[in-house]
């Protein structure tokens, strides 16, 4: 069995996969982009396994049923967060999430300009 076939199929499906997470804005594509990833990890590693003789007796194999069972609990948590995110915005856009805690500014209570200057922190501190 000739490898380069599988390795170049191996290659090219995992450069899509990096094209749909890099370019992709809906949650759900980046997700399938991260299982195509993975297939290709998968693939790598059954035809390293086939072609190369390993110290293990079919340890590729081995580790792309772990790669299958990570990529389903990836899958389980992924989904159920693009699902409560599409509870909390209407929308599953990567875009539109943000990144930080936004909290709303708390009011001064300041009877004097100086007072709420300082609370605010425009003017400098000095000596008093």
């Amino acid at each position: 069995m000739r490898p380069v076939i599988p390795y170049v199929t191996a290659a090219l499906l995992f450069g899509l996969g990096v094209y749909g997470v890099l370019r992709r804005r809906n949650a759900v594509l980046v997700l399938m982009s991260v299982e195509l990833m993975l297939n290709a990890v998968n693939l790598i590693l059954v035809t390293a396994d086939t072609t190369a003789k390993a110290v293990l007796p079919h340890g590729g194999q081995v580790f792309a049923l772990f790669v299958i069972v990570l990529a389903a609990a990836e899958i389980g948590v992924g989904l159920a967060i693009v699902l409560q995110l599409y509870r909390m915005r209407a929308s599953v856009a990567v875009d539109e999430i943000p990144l930080t805690e936004q909290h709303a500014a708390k009011p001064v209570a300041a009877t004097t300009v100086g007072q709420a200057s300082r609370a605010v922190g425009s003017e400098p501190e000095g000596p008093r």
